[in-house]
């Protein structure tokens, strides 16, 4: 029998045409197109119509796409009333994946796994994403949740449910381009987790309460949260360079330094790290920006990260430009499946496509040959 591989590190599982990462170039391709060349210039609407469709969408398609999208938004109101019950301190991704389980009851149609029936359910998950993950934040501060604006784009009517005013132009720049940024990203453990569930026939809503259950893991979608903690407590110490000098000497781990697959810097950090400049220059929260480049230097010169060749990755500075949107800390999550969600559902459909069962097998290296023994004649 052949070597297990820990991690199922380098197998491939499947063959799909949604996106491309090459760690040895740094390169993330969506479709085709670069990721730094749509967030530069596309709008989160318009990556999700690529990614499910394969082709951009022109202006017809785009705005029909905004419509079905908007049409979407709202919270059914029992489930909207099933938040208001839970524990305030209830971590936002608990919330999330509770209610995305929830939402498969108030859909009649929830085992329609069909391609029309899964592209139904990914309209409606990518819409209502936004409003759950605000209306949470607005509940557990004892605040009414805000209806969603049928006038606004998906981040911008986003920051508009949270905060319950017109949002900031630059913010929801900066919002946008991240989700762009983070919308897909090959076989990562949340896509794959769902693709797994989907694979055994299960409706829609279980697949993508699989990936959140997945995504919400500190080595998956919550290292940005822990990134953001860790400039808080640079910034806490008062003297960055003497926060850096103690956490190297501690053998404390430098958040957001490195990534898995990219062995140059993770394209997705090159396209964020002048969002987060420029957003600082808007924004009373721009020292944010300054810690977090304060250490990429420090790291830049370390000896540990230069013969690593470990770069800032995407958790990096997509935490300085969530804090200062401003996003809480713990919703850094939920931000990061709100964009993922179109990722998600485009794989989720491209399994239904052509769908075998997800079944590797596991190499046994326990004991053989035990005899049973009764229980009065065990030790």
């Amino acid at each position: 029998m052949s070597e297990a591989t820990k991690g199922l590190a380098g197998l491939i599982a499947a063959d799909s045409i949604l996106s491309s990462v090459n760690g040895e170039t740094g390169e993330l391709i969506y479709r085709g197109y670069d990721v730094m060349d749509l967030g530069q210039n596309a709008c989160f609407e318009e990556v999700v119509y690529l990614l499910w469709n394969g082709e951009l969408p022109n202006q017809a398609q785009l705005d029909t796409f905004k419509a079905a999208l908007v049409a979407k938004r709202d919270m059914p109101p029992a489930v909207l009333g099933m938040m208001a019950q839970f524990p305030r301190r209830t971590h936002p991704m608990a919330v999330l994946r509770t209610i995305v389980s929830s939402l498969g009851l108030a859909d009649e149609s929830a085992d329609d796994i069909s391609l029309d029936g899964a592209r139904r359910k990914a309209l409606w998950l990518t819409a209502i994403f936004p409003t759950i993950i605000a209306a949470w934040e607005r509940i557990r501060n004892n605040k009414t949740p805000m209806p969603p604006r049928y006038d606004l784009g998906h981040s911008a009517n986003f920051l508009y449910m949270l905060n319950g005013e017109e949002p900031n132009p630059a913010a929801v720049a900066a919002l946008d381009a991240y989700l762009v940024a983070l919308a897909d990203h090959g076989f990562n453990a949340s896509t794959f987790a769902a693709r797994i569930t989907t694979s055994t026939q299960a409706d829609v809503y279980s697949a993508v309460t699989s990936a959140i259950g997945t995504l919400k893991g500190a080595s998956h979608g919550g290292a940005n949260q822990k990134a953001m903690e860790q400039f808080i407590d640079a910034a806490q110490r008062g003297d960055v360079s003497a926060w850096y000098k103690e956490s190297r000497e501690s053998g404390k781990r430098i958040m957001g330094m490195g990534h898995r697959v990219y062995k140059v810097e993770d394209p997705r950090g090159k396209l964020l790290r002048p969002l987060a400049e420029r957003l600082a220059e808007t924004s009373d929260r721009g020292q944010w920006y300054e810690i977090a480049a304060k250490i990429e230097e420090l790291a830049r010169k370390d000896d540990y990260f230069i013969e690593r060749n470990l770069f800032a990755n995407v958790d990096f500075y997509s935490a300085v430009v969530l804090y200062m949107i401003p996003i809480p800390v713990d919703q850094f999550t939920p931000l990061f499946a709100l964009s993922r969600i179109a990722g998600w559902m485009a794989h989720i459909q491209e399994q239904l496509a052509d769908n075998r069962l997800i079944r590797p097998k596991a190499r046994y290296v326990g004991e053989v040959g035990r005899k049973f023994v009764a229980i009065e004649d065990r030790a």
